[in-house]
This record gives structure tokens, sequence and C-alpha cells, in this order.
């Protein structure tokens, strides 16, 4: 028997350049299952997408590893350089897969449904990041999410030129772009103890509900370890509160157990996994 993949109608072009198309997996010519391949531009590059990937018929016989290697291919005739799968928590054997066929673990995605804005420690002030703070931050910020890029598996040219669009995708109008919370922490001194970044509706759930998405949480060097971290976060669900927004979540990278364990101690759970492979 043959298995390959077949278009499923035509291709679909995305703001910006990207593109994307769905396919039928085939046994010998029939339809058994469908994935969607989609390729994205970071900068001068091409990250790739699977996603969509389900075997209707003949399952555990090798259908969907055979369809995720097309795909791949599909992705590298594309230009991409990268292949990213994003893999729902509960989703045990989409998971399996995508560790046999070599993509690491890079980042999860977590969430927490907001009731009650929660209580700031006293001895701290936060302040809005105008103009005048905005260039230090950003360089701040950019600094620290290369880091975390680089942390992730991404080679230096991926993370850089991801990590420029992401920020010019997000933040066109710079301090001023409507729809964020850009937070500064200070001490009773003065001093900047961290910053926050909270995107107030960033997209919405099945429901209609809005969800907002932290972007970044940066501690101050040298007073890390001192629970800024948590307080920043508190702060984080007290902006969306504030704003009408019920529903937080965020990304944290894998290999960063710190973060992990705190936001799992302020009660957010893992909804999603984000694996990846270098396509070369």
């Amino acid at each position: 028997m043959t298995t390959t993949l077949r278009p499923e109608g035509a291709e679909h072009s995305w703001p910006g350049g990207g593109r994307s198309r769905r396919w039928q997996i085939c046994v010998n010519g029939r339809p058994v299952g469908g994935l969607r391949t989609t390729a994205l531009p970071r900068g001068p590059q091409w990250w790739g997408e699977i996603s969509e990937l389900e075997v209707t018929e003949g399952r555990r016989r090798g259908r969907a590893t055979i369809g995720a290697l097309a795909a791949e291919e599909v992705l590298r005739g594309w230009g991409c350089t990268r292949l990213d799968v994003a893999v729902p928590t509960g989703a045990t054997a989409a998971l399996r897969l995508a560790r046999m066929l070599g993509y690491t673990e890079r980042m999860r995605n977590m969430a927490k449904r907001l009731d009650v804005a929660p209580l700031l420690p006293g001895s701290l002030r936060v302040d809005r990041i105008g103009p005048a703070e905005y260039e230090d931050w950003l360089a701040e910020s950019e600094a620290g999410y290369l880091a975390d890029l680089l942390g992730s598996g991404l080679t230096e040219a991926q993370a850089r030129a991801k990590s420029d669009a992401d920020h010019e995708q997000v933040l066109p109008r710079r301090e001023a772009t409507e729809g964020v919370a850009l937070r500064q922490l200070r001490g009773t001194d003065g001093a900047v103890l961290g910053s926050l970044w909270v995107a107030l509706r960033q997209s919405t759930l099945p429901d209609g509900s809005p969800l907002a998405w932290v972007m970044v949480v940066q501690v101050a060097e040298g007073r890390r370890g001192e629970g800024h971290g948590r307080s920043l976060m508190l702060l984080a669900e007290r902006e969306c509160l504030a704003a009408g927004v019920h529903h937080l979540g965020l990304n944290v990278f894998s290999h960063n157990e710190v973060a992990t364990a705190l936001y799992r101690s302020l009660g957010y759970r893992v909804t999603l996994r984000v694996l990846g492979k270098q396509l070369y």
C-alpha cells in the first residue's frame, strides 16, 4: 500500500506573505485522514507548522507518521528552515508521535481563569512605562527574549529574526500601542524591581471570551529570588480584571523550570505544548 498527500482545495495566503494548505492523507488514492501545512515568514526566514493532523481510518498503521514526514517535505519545498507542532494537553498519541519523529519540546502554554483581583504588597509602586522608559525597557525585553529563544533550541539567526518580528508585530506604536499594559514595579526607594507587558485582548476563547496574554515578565538583575516575579504576575492579573478580562495565558520556555514552578503555584495549568525541529 502507498501512503501519499493529496491537496484538498486551493492554497491560502496569509497576511504578510504566509501560505497554508489542507491535505488529504491517502492510501492507494483513498482518503484516510488529513493535515494542514502552514509557512510563516520570521524576518528573512520561514517557519513551518503542521496542524489538524488526524487519521480517520486505519489508525496505528503508521499513516500519521508517513503523513507528517510528507508534510515536512512540503515545508522544506516551501523554504522553511524550522518546523513547529502544537500538541494540546491530553493528546498523548500526538505527543508520542512528535517525539518519535525527533521533535523536542520548546515551550508550554499555560492559562488560568481570574475571578478576584489579588493584593500587591503595600511597599511596591506600579508605574506605566512611558516614552522616557521605553527604549531601555525594550532593549532589556529583547535581550531576555533572545536568550530564552536560544535556550529553547533555535539558532542565533532564527532567534533574532523571531524576536525582531514578534516585537514589531505586537508593539506597532511602541508604548502607545492600544490594548497593552506596560508596567514597571518599583520599591520604596524608587528602584525598578521588574517590568511587565500584558496584551489585554490577545485572542478569544471558543465561547467568545477575551484571552489576555503575558508577553514579558522581567525581574531586574540583582533582585531575583526576592519574590518580585510573583508580584509581577499578581499585577498582570489585576490589569486583566481592571480591563474586564477574566482569562490570562502565557508561554513558558520548557527549560525555565523556576518560572514553570511559579506559574503552577499561582494556579496556572498547561494547555498546550510546542515542539520543534530544524529542517536542514
